[in-house]
């Protein structure tokens, strides 16, 4: 695969850059530590954050395919949890916008990245890379992470989801992303992602070129057409940066 033509280079930012798992793990074992009513119906944070992400997972995947709004994840993506585990929907209504807001303020505060994210985003300014965030996270939490992460001197621009209200693998999304650089051209814009459904299969669908970050968490195979690396150092080759 040809990057040559690559003038803008496109990263998602949750287990891309952030290691949003880690983050997201502590964010979960913090708040059943702190809250009783989690105390009371899930007996370890273990449980608690499988049961989570259960319905987490099922509601992204829905919100990705634009199924869902916002709203309705975020509201939801505790309730469920929280009556499987026996409490009152009315309770769990009523706590999970509570949840909500104590749970994104974590992850805020969260700086793991994934190894090798700051070390290539140095590399790609060195080469005078423009480098854009590309996300379908919610833009209350997603500036704040890249500021308490460190990353906020690497990133040109940062394009969400939120933006106007469209999702990867939505090639819209990346249709605006083009043009907010003002290139139009999809030859001289890269993907990078971890969700091959979500970051790879889009920008495929939109004419980009695409690398594909294996981190073995999905289990799941590269869209034909993607590059495929299992760190993100396995990039600089691919990109000549080794030999510049």
């Amino acid at each position: 695969m040809n990057f040559d033509s690559v003038h803008t280079v496109w990263l998602d930012l949750d287990d891309t850059l952030i290691d949003f798992t880690a983050i997201a793990a502590d964010a979960l074992g913090t708040m059943w530590h702190t809250e009783q009513v989690l105390r009371s119906h899930f007996p370890t944070p273990e449980v608690w954050a499988e049961i989570y992400e259960k319905h987490n997972m099922q509601l992204w995947a829905q919100y990705s395919r634009g199924e869902i709004t916002r709203q309705y994840l975020r509201a939801e993506r505790f309730s469920r949890p929280l009556i499987e585990g026996g409490v009152s929907s009315e309770e769990a209504a009523e706590l999970s916008r509570r949840f909500d807001t104590i749970y994104l303020d974590l992850l805020a505060r969260g700086k793991t990245l994934m190894p090798g994210a700051m070390e290539l985003l140095r590399c790609l300014r060195r080469h005078h890379f423009t480098i854009g965030i590309l996300s379908n996270g919610f833009k209350e939490v997603q500036f704040r992470k890249i500021r308490t992460a460190g990353l906020e001197p690497y990133i040109d621009i940062v394009v969400l989801s939120d933006d106007i209200d469209i999702n990867k693998p939505d090639p819209r999304l990346y249709a605006y992303a083009m043009q907010r650089v003002g290139d139009t051209d999809p030859c001289r814009h890269l993907m990078i992602g971890d969700n091959p459904d979500t970051d790879i299969a889009g920008a495929i669908a939109a004419g980009w070129p695409a690398i594909w970050y294996d981190t073995g968490r999905l289990h799941s195979q590269a869209p034909a057409g993607a590059a495929r690396v299992t760190a993100l150092s396995e990039i600089l080759p691919l990109l000549n940066l080794l030999k510049k």
